[in-house]
């Protein structure tokens, strides 16, 4: 199962997210090579190693589910094009008017 995203360029600080296969939650990868489900924990990639991360998560798909990257910043902030849906992704209170 995969997505049609746009390509950020390699030097684009960027996290890979996806879905846990077993629950369908959000979840990112950490810098451990771990999913986790708090956004605040996301490793940021760049270039060859955001490529192999990607990769290498794309094998895990009794883990996670349709991995792939989104924007952020140097410090893990989310930003970029799809930065509404991400947010919400990262705080899933936004999406349910307030109920985590």
């Amino acid at each position: 199962m995969t997505s049609v995203r746009p390509k950020l360029k390699p030097e684009t600080p960027k996290a890979i997210t996806g879905w846990a296969t077993a629950t369908g939650r959000s979840v990112w990868l950490a810098a451990d090579g771990s999913w986790t489900e708090d956004a605040r924990q996301l490793a940021v990639f760049i270039g060859d190693e955001a490529e192999a991360r990607l990769a290498a998560s794309m094998k895990q798909e009794g883990v996670v589910t349709d991995p792939y990257f989104m924007e952020v910043t140097e410090t893990g902030e989310i930003t970029g094009r799809e930065t509404l849906r991400e947010s919400m992704r990262a705080n899933p209170s936004l999406a349910h008017g307030g109920a985590a």
